[in-house]
């Protein structure tokens, strides 16, 4: 194997010397490693934080659909309090949080029919919603929770920025054809 040729240009005491290419290789190498490392850190944390979202948008759903018929403010109000645990050791006020009552006429078009929010804005009553394909389903009743969240990346805010989290969840009630809230009709 032919030995590497070392420009003229070094002087004759460093050309023969090999002391520092570890080190010198390390640093090179090091910026490479840690750019890899935080990736992957910043990574970790989003995929935890949409899990988080997710799971707190399972547990709305399901625990209003487990209500006999109506849930009354107070027990909304202990819902969304029990998401909020949830979604904990994220801070609650940045998370939103929608949760509706959908009812689908004998033309197969949903409608809202109550809906309460945290952090958000609740959907205004008989705003048309577009289900997905098969909950269409005429003279029907669905539980719509949506939770939403803004990932802020703590080393790669410079290159991702902010991350919008969010998930939905069509439930159907459990122990009765629909949920009323004090204010629905």
């Amino acid at each position: 194997m032919a030995a590497l040729r070392i420009p003229r240009l070094l002087p004759k005491r460093f050309r023969g010397d090999a002391r520092g290419a570890a080190a010198l290789e390390f640093a090179l190498i090091l910026p490479g490693m840690l750019a890899i490392y935080l990736a992957g850190v910043e990574v970790s944390a989003a995929v935890i934080a949409d899990r988080k979202v997710t799971h707190a948008t399972s547990v709305l759903a399901d625990l209003v659909t487990q209500a006999d018929g109506g849930i009354s403010n107070v027990e909304m109000t202990n819902i969304l309090d029990a998401v909020t645990t949830v979604i904990s050791p994220y801070p609650a006020d940045e998370f939103h949080v929608v949760i509706s009552g959908i009812r689908v006429d004998d033309e197969g078009v949903a409608r809202v029919v109550w809906s309460d929010a945290l952090n958000a804005t609740a959907l205004a009553a008989d705003t048309t919603v577009d289900l997905p394909t098969g909950l269409d389903q005429a003279e029907s009743f669905l539980v719509m929770a949506e939770v939403s969240y803004d990932f802020h990346a703590g080393f790669g805010q410079i290159i991702v920025g902010t991350l919008e989290l969010s998930d939905r969840f069509f439930l159907r009630p459990r122990y009765s054809a629909e949920i009323c809230r004090p204010t629905c009709t």
